[in-house]
């Protein structure tokens, strides 16, 4: 159980401040329970909303000290840059489009940069992100949330280790089907943002959770994608963005892997899977069912692998809180990532390497997963054709 019980009491929980993730917002909540989940952060700053009136009435919300909460995300990067007692780092929770300006701001500041999945709404946005992220002292982490399941971690041991001998087939699939209706045209916000091509970008549906697969097959592989074919489809009539992606994909090396996100897929709420097949075993992932990993040695009888139990390894230990049999999920996966950059960002400041077993995606992830879903644009506008990344 090696969270449990850690905190940062060497410095004080580290001061960190927010960017969008005001009043209706639901990302923003999770970002704010996650960071103290381990109580090693405390919200003490934000522009919570693009409107004035809505991010101090979020503030209130909060608790927070009024002249902390601000109207504007570059006002209030400027100023806590100068405070003594200034954020140390900050959480950006907005949609998509307006992820490389509020990092970027923040960055120049040397603030640590803790961000929302995808990396940026453009290709162009993640290579500039990039070299920003490179040319500041700060930390960059990505919350792709579910890299922070202690059975993924368990599962990402696993191949490495040898125990699914070379990789061969690589599943990731990603349905839900919040959005077979046009929940867009209601005004939903949710809906309204992620299906705007203006603020989420050229992917919709997979740019929002294909990212998501795509992400955890290569965390838990290892291996780097060539190229790519895909077709992406808008099902419900007038929707400007896919819902729907299908994706076959090469990996360097030779292995082969399939893609299926989708938002119009009736009876699945959050069923991201992943199973990955080696010459000697394969391993299956269910998010739904969290604590458990199925390994299928070749020849032999699959063997159920839970958080904690026996087969569970110290990549998933020291991820996880509880006893076995008690239910993690989301919120924890969530919480993990905020630790393991908390943990970053304490060794930088004081100096040290950052230790070797603390893992968190980072922005070159990001820019990856944002290739990723330009490829698949590409791809699809031409027919399905045999594409690359453009990295």
């Amino acid at each position: 159980m090696a969270i449990e019980g850690k905190s940062e009491t060497s410095k004080g929980r580290i001061r960190l401040g927010m960017v969008g993730g005001g009043r209706d917002a639901f990302i923003g909540g999770v970002h704010r329970i996650a960071s103290r989940i381990d109580d090693r952060f405390e919200l003490i700053a934000g522009a919570f909303s693009s409107t004035a009136e809505k991010s101090r009435a979020s503030g209130e919300d909060l608790g927070l000290d009024p002249t902390r909460v601000y109207d504007d995300f570059t006002d209030m990067a400027k100023r806590e840059g100068r405070l003594k007692n200034g954020i140390e780092a900050v959480a950006i929770v907005t949609p998509n489009h307006m992820h490389y300006p509020v990092a970027r701001e923040f960055l120049k500041r040397g603030i640590h940069v803790i961000c929302d999945k995808p990396l940026t709404a453009t290709l162009g946005d993640a290579k500039k992100l990039v070299a920003a992220a490179d040319k500041s002292d700060s930390l960059f982490g990505l919350t792709h949330n579910y890299t922070g399941y202690p059975m993924v971690r368990q599962a990402r041991e696993m191949i490495p280790a040898g125990q699914l001998g070379t990789i061969r087939v690589v599943q990731a699939e990603y349905p839900q089907d919040w959005l077979t209706e046009p929940l867009e045209q209601t005004g939903m916000k949710q809906a309204a943002w992620r299906t705007d091509p203006a603020r989420s970008g050229a992917g919709g549906c997979v740019g929002d959770i294909g990212t998501h697969a795509f992400n955890l097959a290569s965390f838990v592989s290892g291996l780097e994608l060539e190229e790519l074919c895909a077709e992406l489809t808008s099902f419900v009539p007038d929707r400007r963005l896919d819902d729907n992606a299908q994706v076959m994909m090469r990996f360097k090396g030779g292995a082969r892997g399939m893609l299926w996100s989708s938002q119009v897929a009736p009876g699945n709420e959050n069923a991201l899977k992943l199973r990955i097949y080696g010459d000697k075993g394969g391993l299956e992932w269910h998010q739904e069912e969290p604590n458990t990993l199925w390994f299928s040695p070749f020849g032999e009888p699959p063997q159920k692998i839970t958080r904690g139990g026996a087969g569970s390894g110290d990549a998933a230990g020291r991820v996880t809180r509880i006893p076995p049999g008690h239910p993690e999920g989301y919120l924890e996966g969530f919480a993990n990532i905020y630790s393991e950059a908390a943990q970053a960002i304490r060794a930088k400041q004081a100096g040290q390497p950052i230790p070797s077993d603390v893992v968190f995606p980072t922005v070159q992830d990001g820019l990856i997963g944002v290739a990723f879903v330009d490829a698949c644009v590409r791809s699809s506008e031409r027919n399905g054709a045999w594409v690359g990344l453009k990295i």
